[in-house]
């Protein structure tokens, strides 16, 4: 997510908590918020698919084969 996006989200919320939000403002709000969890939940997933678990056999599994099963 681009700097810029994460920076409008602490100005819209700075502004909710002093003056208040325009349902416009808030609409936006709610857009960016859900763009940044998916950008969260991406780069999450991301980081999941490259786990590895050894198992007590010596075995190496791979987080994702386990989604899998």
């Amino acid at each position: 997510m681009e700097d810029q996006r994460i920076t409008r989200i602490n100005e819209l919320y700075h502004k909710s908590q002093s003056v208040g939000l325009t349902d416009e403002e808030k609409e936006e709000q709610a857009k960016l918020r859900k763009e940044y969890i998916a950008a969260i939940r991406r780069n999450l997933r991301g980081t999941l698919d490259q786990v590895s678990f050894v198992n007590p056999d010596g075995s190496i599994t791979k987080a994702s084969e386990l989604k899998k099963r």
